[in-house]
């Protein structure tokens, strides 16, 4: 008798979504999205536009910054997941999240949140109170959008984009340097332009699906934000020019 190849269908968000064999603390790693640290990377923007990439304390401020904002970040993620753990059951993709697809129990995930936060605060305060101001403002902002604001048309994306702004900051902070007014713009419209393009794509890929999954998708369209792109991509090539040609810039860096 002929054995049939065929594998039992599941819904997409059970426990059979996730990948076999990996353990518990496995999951929980993964659902940190240690991937999606490099937008923390801005926080060396004030090492380097600070001219201080070569004074070793200030590059060890920058990457202990870094660290903290890597900590924080994780335990924002594991709080945005368990928000959105049913909307991502129904996204081919995010419905393989640890969270999602039931791998890694709620109560282990917010547990985890709390203790990330935690440390990632405390070690913040030990870097300099207000750079710890300025860790606290972005968890504050983080966790605001994953219960309300990420449902406002607009400002959903805007706060994504204060979020690169808030990374950058702090990072200028933990080296005690001041950015320049126009770079900070550049890194609001360069996040603002990430920022409608990933909404561009959950709209393209999921399709007539999109406002289930995240019903502020409903507000947009592909010709609208085609639009704002367009909008922010001249406005950050504009901003940008005037950074270089201000005066600040050319006493710090010189003229070209």
């Amino acid at each position: 008798m002929a054995r049939s190849n065929s594998s039992p269908v599941t819904a997409p968000g059970t426990a059979t979504d996730a990948v076999p064999g990996r353990s518990l603390a496995l999951h929980l790693f993964l659902a940190l999205r240690p991937t999606q640290w490099t937008k923390n990377l801005v926080i060396f923007a004030g090492l380097l536009f600070g001219k201080r990439l070569f004074d070793a304390p200030a590059v060890v401020e920058a990457v202990s910054a870094f660290a903290v904002f890597c900590i924080l970040t994780g335990a924002v993620y594991l709080v945005n997941d368990i928000a959105d753990r049913e909307s991502d059951r129904l996204h081919p993709l995010k419905a393989r999240r640890a969270i999602a697809s039931g791998a890694l129990p709620v109560p282990v995930a917010a547990g985890a949140a709390l203790a990330l936060g935690a440390v990632g605060l405390a070690a913040a305060y030990l870097i300099g109170r207000n750079f710890a101001a300025v860790a606290a403002a972005y968890v504050v902002l983080q966790i605001l959008y994953s219960s309300r604001l990420k449902h406002i048309v607009i400002i959903d994306v805007l706060t994504i984009a204060i979020g690169f702004v808030l990374r950058a900051a702090a990072g200028a902070v933990a080296v005690h340097v001041q950015i320049s007014h126009w770079l900070l713009v550049c890194t609001i419209l360069l996040a603002l332009f990430i920022g409608l393009a990933k909404r561009r794509h959950e709209i393209v890929l999921l399709a007539g699906g999109a406002t289930s999954h995240r019903p502020i998708l409903g507000e947009y369209s592909a010709y609208l934000l085609d639009q704002m792109i367009g909008v922010v991509t001249a406005s950050t090539l504009i901003s940008y020019v005037f950074y270089t040609i201000s005066p600040e810039t050319q006493a710090k860096f010189g003229r070209a």
